[in-house]
């Protein structure tokens, strides 16, 4: 009888040790399938950076204000606000354009810009910020047509004015 005990004994402890084995076994194998485990997942590469195109289309208003963005914009860390003193002129007439900036130093130079070829070029208009963060700009226009106009301060720039000259 001790004979077939040692043998039930050795049998049982022959087939826990097999049930074992098939079980880490299979839960290797799992791990192994498993997709997350399989490999590293690939980071993305940028091949190209946005560029703006330029094709924005401009209504005439009387007032605008530059809101702070958080995308590389040329607006960084302040705004500008463009008010201008008529939304319609005849050529030659005189066009006041004023406004208040945040973020932006005292004494730092504030130039008009008018888009000219799908390019924002200046005009020959600027001025400084005085006490207050505050601006004034008088400028001319002798050519007829819808003038597209924006006030720049450092790197921060105004949404754009229309001034219709007529």
């Amino acid at each position: 009888m001790n004979s077939t005990l040692r043998s039930r004994c050795a049998k049982a402890i022959g087939a826990g040790a097999l049930s074992v084995a098939l079980l880490s076994a299979g839960t290797a194998g799992a791990f192994a399938a498993s997709p997350s485990a399989a490999s590293p997942r690939p980071k993305p590469i940028m091949t190209s950076s946005a560029k703006p195109t330029g094709t924005s289309t401009a209504k005439p208003t009387g007032t605008s204000t530059a809101k702070p963005s958080k995308s590389g914009s040329p607006m960084a860390n302040g705004s500008i606000t463009a008010r201008v003193s008529k939304v319609q002129v005849k050529p030659g007439q005189s066009v006041t354009f004023t406004g208040r900036a945040k973020g932006v130093k005292v004494g730092t130079k504030v130039v008009l810009l008018h888009m000219h070829n799908g390019k924002w070029t200046p005009l020959k208009s600027s001025t400084v910020l005085k006490n207050g963060s505050s601006y004034s700009l008088v400028t001319k226009f002798n050519n007829k047509g819808k003038e597209q106009l924006r006030v720049m301060a450092g790197k921060i720039v105004s949404p754009t004015v229309v001034v219709t000259v007529k």
